[in-house]
């Protein structure tokens, strides 16, 4: 390996982002398209992703993920780090942070920094909710559920609105005061509403559910969920993290996931595999699903889960796009044409 110091053209020219930067050019960013190409290109076996690092903290609870890898042929490989920290706004401080790193895959040296403070993974993350739900959801979405009440929950539902006109929600939240306050401000946005005090009251009446907590115990079960559902599972991205019972996934007709290889160590696709509620062999890659003619779902009475650890293409897509806007010498290579 060779371990020359980078010569000072080098090390200049590596740009550092900040978040108002970034915000700025994701205006212009179509983030469905984006990991559209992301799944796609991970399940057409096109990219390189190794294992995901992770470090978890007891005191005070946290952990941090380090994402990393690239597609054949990028002119980019990205490395990510974000962090979790669930007291932090006890301090005044949000829960997730982070950055990006953006390396030259033909000389290896830096190009950019994204300082995002975690805002392209909370982007990226939701873009991916509601890319599996334009693939798994009822034609007909006649009321959106949310369980939890964090940034998750907010842009998890804002995103939806590419994909379903429905503007009827039921929210779910363990902190009453925090699923009230989260009620009165998306129904300034335009939303209907209501606090439910129960998961299974919010799965009674929802038929498209997103949940985006950091809980340890399920929070659905089986004989909460109704015929034509589909659930979308964001918040399970650590082994210790379940929020749906291994029944529900059961009794699913199509449980999707963003990476195969993931799912066998964290998820909720982990905890059934591991408690022999479903088999591993019958769950497809959401990038998989996308790449087939038609639409995956066959009947509005089937159930549907998607499953979403988070992978390395889904940032790797972004910075991309973002990169792309931000510097005028950086091309985003062409879409897989979703």
């Amino acid at each position: 390996m060779d371990n020359k110091p980078l010569t000072k053209a080098a090390s200049s020219a590596t740009r550092v982002w900040h978040l108002q930067d970034i915000k700025r050019a994701l205006r212009d960013v179509d983030v469905l398209a984006a990991m559209a190409d992301a799944f796609i290109s991970y399940s057409a076996g096109k990219a390189v992703v190794p294992p995901v690092g992770e470090l978890l903290f007891e005191e005070p609870p946290g952990d941090a993920h380090i994402k990393y890898g690239y597609v054949r042929g990028d002119r980019w490989f990205v490395i990510k780090v974000a962090t979790g920290f669930y007291r932090n706004p006890q301090r005044g401080l949000p829960s997730n942070s982070g950055l990006m790193l953006v390396f030259d895959a033909a000389t290896g040296t830096p190009h950019a920094v994204l300082l995002d403070q975690g805002y392209l993974t909370n982007i990226r993350t939701a873009a991916a909710g509601a890319f599996a739900a334009k693939l798994l959801a009822p034609d007909k979405v006649s009321c959106i559920g949310i369980i939890g009440s964090g940034v998750q929950a907010r842009l998890q539902l804002q995103m939806l609105t590419h994909i379903t006109c429905c503007r009827k929600v039921r929210i779910y939240a363990r902190d009453s005061e925090k699923a009230r306050r989260y009620a009165r401000e998306m129904s300034a946005q335009g939303y209907a509403v209501r606090v439910e005090k129960s998961p299974a009251a919010v799965a009674a009446a929802a038929n498209l559910i997103v949940t985006t907590t950091a809980a340890c115990e399920p929070l659905l079960f089986a004989d909460d969920i109704k015929p034509g559902t589909h659930i979308t599972a964001v918040g399970s991205d650590t082994p210790p993290k379940n929020e749906i019972d291994p029944g529900v996934l059961n009794k699913a007709a199509i449980v999707a996931v963003d990476s195969l290889p993931q799912s066998a160590a964290r998820g909720e696709v982990f905890h059934a595999v591991d408690a022999g509620a479903i088999a591993a062999g019958s769950i497809v890659e959401l990038g998989t699903l996308a790449l087939q003619a038609q639409k995956a779902r066959l009947s509005d009475r089937q159930i549907t889960i998607a499953d979403l650890t988070g992978v390395a293409t889904q940032d790797i897509e972004i910075c991309k796009a973002v990169l792309a806007r931000l510097a005028p010498d950086t091309a985003r290579e062409p879409s897989n044409g979703y």
